[in-house]
């Protein structure tokens, strides 16, 4: 099984190194869970994002919160690129290309140090993501 393992892992690297397309697709990929990794480390700062219990449910919680978040900052994020494109300067500006660039996953915009007030009578305006 080890020898099959290393022909397989050969052939892949030979694959790799003759096909440029398979290098940009590992690449990109390489890029999007590195950004996932970095914004990781946005949403959870406290500590060195270390979980730093033996407790079970709070290991979990460590471990689902960020992801909670990430969820919901990729869902306004996409909602707010949407309100974005769908202005006219932007739909002729913008290339296929262009478009295929844009991710969902940033967080210039979040504040992860300090103190941030929550606002639960505000809501997101959302009458434009509407379709």
């Amino acid at each position: 099984m080890l020898e099959i393992g290393r022909a397989q892992r050969t052939a892949f690297v030979a694959r790799y190194l003759r096909l440029r397309d398979l290098q940009r697709e590992i690449e990109e990929g390489l890029n999007v869970v590195e950004s996932w990794n970095a914004a990781n480390a946005v949403i959870y700062y406290g500590k060195g994002g270390e979980i730093s219990t033996n407790r079970r449910e709070e290991v979990e919680m460590g471990a689902q919160c960020p992801r909670i978040l990430q969820a919901s900052l990729v869902y306004v994020n996409t909602l707010m690129l949407q309100d974005v494109l769908a202005e006219g300067t932007w739909a002729d500006q913008l290339t296929p290309a262009d478009r295929r660039g844009l991710a969902p996953l940033f967080w210039s915009h979040v504040r992860p140090y300090g103190e941030v007030r929550l606002d639960l009578e505000a809501r997101l305006d959302l009458t434009q993501a509407a379709p």
